[in-house]
C-alpha cells in the first residue's frame, strides 16, 4: 500500500494508486448546496487544503480533458447528473501564494511577480490563441517576463481569466491556495523598517479587488489561507462572499481526518493496534462540532509505522513551519499570560473570547486577538465540540502541540530567567546559605512556566537550566555510591562539587520532613563516595511544593 506523505496533487496521488481519504463529496456540496460566488475557507497548516484545491482543479478544468479514471469508485461519482454538468467543463485558473514571504517588500514583490510569471508559463497557449485581445497578450507577455507594472500586476489575475473565458467561451473558476502567506510574513516582522505589510496589503487587495469584485470572467472563487482577513481589509465590495472557519459546522468534515476515517485507515493498514497512540498524539482538533485529526501527521506516522514497525510518534507538524507565534504571546509585557500558559501545559483548560475576523496588523493589538490566532491556527482547539457562542474553553488538543509549547514557551521562560537570581542562588549554595537559596530557587520557579502538574522530573529539568545556564558541568541521575544522585555539580578547577537531592511534596506542610528525606538519602546511599580527590563538596536535600522550595543542608 502506498501512503502519500507529501504529496499535495490530487492528480499525482490517484495515477500512483496511493491512499486517498474521499473527500470528493465537497464538490457537491460546494456546488449545490451553497450560492457563493466567493467561498473562503480558513484551516490551520497541514489540514489538507492545497490537496482539495488540486482535487476541484482536477474536477472542474476543462483543460484536464477528460477526469473520469481520477475519480471512478469516489463519492462523487454517485452525482451522475452533476458530475456530467461540472466534471471538465470550465477554465480553472489555480493560484497559489505559498512561499511568497520574505525579511523585505522588494524581495517579496519579486517572488510574487515569480508567482505570476509561472502562471502565465502554465497557460502560455492563450498567447497563439486567435480569440484573446492583442492588449492583454502585451500585458500576459510582460507578466511571463516579469516585467509588468505595478497595476498590471494588481490586475494580474483579472486579465488571465478575460484571456481565458475568451478562449474557451466560459467564465473562470478561480482558486485561490495560501492567500495569506504574503500578508503573515510581513506583519509577523519585529522592527518597523522591516515591517511592509502595508505595502503587501495594497498590492494583494488590488489583486483581489480586480480578480473578484464584480468581475464578469468569474464563475465562482474557492479560497484558502490560514485565517480570514476581515471583509473590510481586503474583500471590501465582494458580492455573494462567504467564509468557513475552524468555527462552522458547515464543510467541517472535509478537512481533516474524522474518527470513522482514521480506523478505517488502520484497519486497511494492519495498524488497528496503534490507535490509541495516533490518537493521543495527533488526534483532538474540534472544526465547528467535528472533532479531527491532523491528516498530515496520521500519514506520516503510518508511512512510519509501515517502514518500520517499532517508530515511535514524534513531531512531525512543527516542522512544517515556524512557531513563532507562541514567542509573540510570552514576550508580550502588557498582559501576563504565564498562568495561562501553565494551567494549558497541564492539561487544563481556559475560557476566552474568540473572534474569527481579524487583520494581520491588528493580531497583536490585543491578548484575546492572539488566543483566537492560536485557536484558528491550530495551537489550540474548542474543549466541547458542541459549544456554541464567542466565549468558549480552550485546551492543547495533543501530545505533539504540548511539546511545541514546551519546547517554544518553556525555553523562551527558562532562557529569559534573571541571570542575577541564578547567581545569587548558586553563591549562596556554595556558602551553604539555606535560607538565601531557599528564597531565590523560588523566586526563579515563579518566573518559569511548570508543566506535567509539577512532576519531580519538572524540578529535576528546572534545576538542571538553572545550574547549566551559568556554565557549570550539570549530571543528572549520576551513579555515586550506591544510587543514583539527582542534581551532580562538579567544578574541577577549584575542586569542588555539589549534590542536590530533589523531592516533590504533596502538601506544604511536608516540605520540611521531604527535604530532611533528600538530606539522609545521600548519607544512605554514599553518594559522597562518587566525589575522590575533591576538596569541598555541598550537599542539599531540596523539597518542592508548586512554586516553593525549601532547602537544607547536609552538615558534614
Amino acid at each position: 500500500m502506498k501512503i502519500p506523505v507529501g504529496k499535495e496533487y490530487f492528480d499525482e496521488i490517484r495515477k500512483d494508486h496511493a491512499y486517498y481519504v474521499d473527500k470528493t463529496e465537497l464538490l457537491y456540496q460546494l456546488v449545490e448546496g451553497t450560492n457563493n460566488e466567493v467561498t473562503l475557507f480558513t484551516r490551520p497548516r497541514r489540514f489538507g487544503k492545497t490537496l482539495m484545491m488540486s482535487m476541484m482543479e482536477n474536477f472542474f478544468s476543462i483543460q484536464k480533458g477528460d477526469s473520469r479514471d481520477l475519480f471512478e469508485g469516489l463519492d462523487i461519482m454517485q452525482h451522475r447528473e452533476f458530475c456530467d454538468e461540472w466534471m471538465n467543463q470550465y477554465p480553472v485558473l489555480f493560484v497559489t501564494l505559498k512561499g511568497v514571504e520574505a525579511l523585505s517588500f522588494e524581495e517579496a514583490y519579486g517572488m510574487l511577480q515569480g508567482k505570476l510569471a509561472d502562471l502565465c508559463k502554465k497557460h502560455e497557449y492563450l498567447l497563439d490563441s486567435e480569440k484573446t485581445d492583442c492588449d492583454d497578450k502585451e500585458i500576459f507577455r510582460s507578466l511571463k517576463a516579469q516585467q509588468a507594472s505595478d497595476t498590471n500586476i494588481k490586475g494580474s489575475i483579472k486579465t488571465i481569466m478575460r484571456m481565458m473565458t475568451a478562449h474557451y467561451g466560459k467564465p473562470v473558476i478561480l482558486l485561490m491556495d495560501e492567500y495569506d502567506v504574503p500578508l503573515a510574513k510581513a506583519s509577523e516582522l519585529n522592527t518597523e523598517e522591516n515591517r511592509y505589510y502595508q505595502q503587501m496589503l495594497d498590492v494583494i487587495r488590488g489583486l483581489f479587488d480586480a480578480a473578484l469584485k464584480t468581475n464578469e470572467y468569474l464563475k465562482f472563487a474557492v479560497i484558502t489561507g490560514c485565517l480570514r482577513i476581515a471583509k473590510e481589509s481586503i474583500f471590501t465590495g465582494t458580492n455573494n462572499f462567504m467564509s468557513y472557519s475552524v468555527l462552522d459546522e458547515r464543510f467541517s468534515a472535509f478537512f481533516g481526518f474524522t474518527q470513522e476515517e482514521v480506523d478505517q485507515l488502520l484497519a486497511d493498514t494492519g495498524l488497528t493496534e496503534k490507535q490509541e497512540i495516533i490518537r493521543n498524539w495527533y488526534d483532538g482538533y474540534v472544526f465547528g462540532h467535528t472533532p479531527v485529526y491532523c491528516p498530515w501527521d496520521v500519514v506520516s506516522y503510518v508511512a512510519s509505522l509501515l517502514a518500520t514497525p517499532a517508530a515511535q510518534p514524534k513531531n512531525y507538524w512543527k516542522n512544517t513551519s515556524g512557531n513563532g507565534i507562541l514567542l509573540t504571546f510570552v514576550k508580550r509585557t502588557d498582559f501576563d499570560v504565564s498562568d495561562k500558559f501553565e494551567i494549558l501545559l497541564n492539561g487544563g483548560a481556559i475560557l476566552q473570547t474568540i473572534s474569527d475576523e481579524l487583520t494581520y496588523d491588528t493580531l497583536h493589538d490585543s491578548e484575546e486577538n492572539l488566543w483566537s490566532v492560536l485557536l484558528m491556527t491550530g495551537y489550540l482547539t474548542k474543549v466541547d465540540p458542541d459549544a456554541e457562542g464567542d466565549t468558549v474553553e480552550l485546551t492543547i488538543p495533543n501530545e505533539e502541540i504540548s511539546n511545541i509549547f514546551e519546547e517554544t514557551v518553556v525555553r523562551f521562560f527558562k532562557d529569559s530567567l534573571d541571570r542575577s537570581k541564578q547567581k545569587e542562588l548558586m553563591e549562596a549554595l556554595w556558602n551553604g546559605d539555606e535560607e538565601t537559596a531557599s528564597r531565590r530557587m523560588t523566586d526563579l520557579l515563579f518566573d518559569t512556566i511548570s508543566y506535567h502538574d509539577y512532576h519531580e522530573n519538572y524540578y529535576h529539568a528546572f534545576l538542571t537550566g538553572v545550574i547549566s545556564g551559568l556554565g557549570y558541568a550539570v549530571k543528572s541521575n549520576q551513579e555515586n555510591g550506591l544510587g543514583r544522585s539527582d542534581i551532580d555539580v562538579r567544578e574541577k578547577r577549584r575542586k569542588r562539587g555539589m549534590i542536590l537531592e530533589a523531592k516533590k511534596s504533596d502538601r506544604e506542610e511536608d516540605m520540611q520532613r521531604d527535604a530532611l528525606d533528600g538530606k539522609q538519602q545521600i548519607v544512605d546511599k554514599d553518594y559522597l563516595r562518587g566525589f575522590p580527590g575533591f576538596e569541598s563538596v555541598v550537599c542539599y536535600g531540596i523539597s518542592f511544593f508548586r512554586k516553593k522550595a525549601l532547602v537544607k543542608r547536609l552538615m558534614l
